[in-house]
């Protein structure tokens, strides 16, 4: 069961808080929400300081992605950080500049956990606060190994004994951390993906509603993503002891694992996972992903790709 909305301001940016109040856009008062994981911060450095300048009184968020999906689709968000599978199934997305958090291999925290052969896997268990890896997770079972386990939700906040799932998937903070329980194998999503498309993978991007008026707050997120990361090693400094990992971790993690950038290579491997989505029934069809710089990635009836 969700979590109730609580309609208060961030005062930490550890801790994610829920909206309530919806209505239409206002150019005075932007509403914007960002993923609570430090995968994210480097696209939120600086971010509620600029805000301040460009767009007063506007008001910033931070939740788990599958929150502010539901939270910017029931428009209590103007502008956020959404998991790339929402722009894949909502036609009515526009996604707002080139900053997006992907992959160009292993990502160290999207993994499957299987406590047996994966063969033998006939029952999941999916991390309640993603999206995009959950249908990433069910494209590479079935295109790549023919399987299509039964699902079960892995509610926030639950460890992995909370669940007697075959396997088991987690993401953000918690993924990076070394697990009580011995598994039979471990996979990492973005290195499986990355070597059987040869294909960055895009897990989140800014996303809005076509008609939004965001006036200066794009140049913001692209001011936030290019400050942060010019500073990673700042905030692995400054985030690494909350998350109870050491600091150089933090710092090869989003200076190794992650790009920021959505250039041609992640649009083509956001094309490629939309058609496979689509051939799983995890996505619409006749989407374009379309782009506030008025570029499109087209997207054809899906093709089955066999790599």
């Amino acid at each position: 069961m969700p979590i109730p909305a609580v309609p208060r301001p961030v005062l930490e940016p550890e801790t994610p808080v829920r909206m309530t109040e919806s209505g239409p856009s206002n150019p005075s008062r932007i509403r914007i929400g960002a993923v609570n994981y430090l995968n994210s911060k480097p696209l939120i450095e600086g971010l509620r300081e600029d805000l301040d300048s460009v767009a007063p009184g506007s008001e910033f968020f931070l939740d788990y992605p599958s929150r502010l999906a539901d939270d910017l689709e029931a428009k209590r968000l103007d502008v956020a950080l959404v998991p790339s599978i929402e722009c894949l199934r909502d036609p009515g997305y526009e996604v707002v500049t080139d900053a997006c958090v992907a992959t160009h291999g292993p990502v160290l925290s999207v993994k499957l956990y299987s406590r047996v052969p994966i063969s033998e896997i006939t029952s999941l268990a999916l991390d309640e606060g993603s999206r995009t890896s959950a249908a990433l997770a069910r494209v590479l079972l079935a295109e790549k190994f023919g399987l299509h386990p039964s699902l079960e939700p892995l509610p926030l906040g639950c460890s992995v004994d909370a669940s007697s799932a075959d396997a088991i998937l987690l993401i953000g903070d918690r993924a990076m951390h070394t697990l009580r329980e011995t598994f039979i194998d471990t996979w990492d999503l973005g290195e499986i993906w990355s070597e059987w498309t040869g294909l960055p993978f895009v897990f989140a991007l800014w996303a809005t509603r076509p008609g939004t008026r965001l006036g200066r707050v794009e140049e913001a997120l692209v001011s936030a993503r290019d400050r942060g990361i010019q500073r990673l090693d700042l905030i692995a400094d400054r985030e690494a002891p909350e998350l109870g990992i050491p600091a150089t971790d933090a710092s090869g993690y989003l200076h190794n694992n992650l790009h920021f950038h959505l250039g041609h290579a992640e649009r083509h491997g956001l094309e490629l996972f939309h058609r496979l989505a689509v051939a799983q029934g995890l996505a619409s069809e006749s989407i374009d992903v379309m782009f506030r710089d008025h570029n499109v990635v087209s997207v054809s009836p899906p093709l089955l790709h066999r790599m």
